[in-house]
């Protein structure tokens, strides 16, 4: 049996006697791509802080595959800051040494290259493309070879061609091991990308399943109708 990443359990947080996260469960196994999907203000950053250990839950628990999660997991914001007057590659490197790893240059040119971009590893972090700039994001997640990452709208305000770019990475980073859990409010996107999906709803899970089985289970043709449905109560 495959041993869980993560275990939350019964995930409780709130802020001035407002329930933000209300008794959420998540289990996070490797090699998994889940899709966390629900309105702005449901609850889906809270939790996630919560298992990233930035924020403590008032109620529930968390168990992790290690003792040291902090320096396995990965996380790409939806901005990434990265260092002025930096090269990508320089940047990667940088970012290692925040984990206490010292990347060799064999490392970052693989590292690069695994993202697709070998031919602009000189080039300063802050002129390379969009599209590029999210994949050296997401290149910068894997510095200290995690094996969980987060990521905040991966292929937001991206063309289609960089969204698929974004895509087969993260698909490829799945097949080899790594657990990968991200945020979007594009629903083709998630189906697109999630193995399994998550609806946040009022801080409590409303929905999981792979795609095909909630489209099956609540008889909807899309994700996209399957969350105005479940949301509706929102409006």
């Amino acid at each position: 049996m495959t041993t869980a990443l993560v275990e939350a359990r019964g995930l409780v947080k709130r802020y001035s006697g407002r329930v933000a996260v209300n008794g959420v469960d998540l289990v996070v196994a490797p090699g998994e791509v889940i899709g966390i999907i629900g309105p702005n203000g449901a609850g889906k950053s809270t939790m996630l802080e919560l298992i990233l250990g930035l924020r403590a839950p008032d109620g529930g628990d968390i168990t992790y595959w290690c003792d040291e999660p902090r320096r396995q997991i990965g996380v790409q914001l939806q901005s990434t800051p990265f260092f002025r007057g930096l090269t990508a590659a320089e940047n990667l490197v940088l970012f290692a040494r925040f984990y206490g790893v010292r990347l060799a240059r064999r490392a970052v040119r693989d590292i690069l290259g695994r993202c697709g971009l070998a031919e602009v590893a000189g080039t300063e972090a802050a002129k390379l493309s969009v599209g590029q700039q999210k994949r050296l994001a997401i290149a910068l997640t894997l510095a200290h070879n995690p094996r969980l990452i987060f990521l905040d709208e991966p292929t937001a305000a991206l063309d289609p061609r960089a969204r698929r770019e974004i895509r087969e990475l993260i698909h490829s980073l799945a097949t080899g091991g790594t657990a990968i859990v991200f945020t979007s409010h594009d629903m083709e996107e998630v189906g697109k990308l999630a193995n399994r999906v998550v609806l946040i709803v009022r801080g409590h899970v409303r929905a999981e399943g792979t795609p095909a089985d909630l489209l099956a289970r609540y008889d909807v043709h899309s994700l996209e109708e399957l969350y105005l449905r479940l949301t509706a109560e929102e409006d």
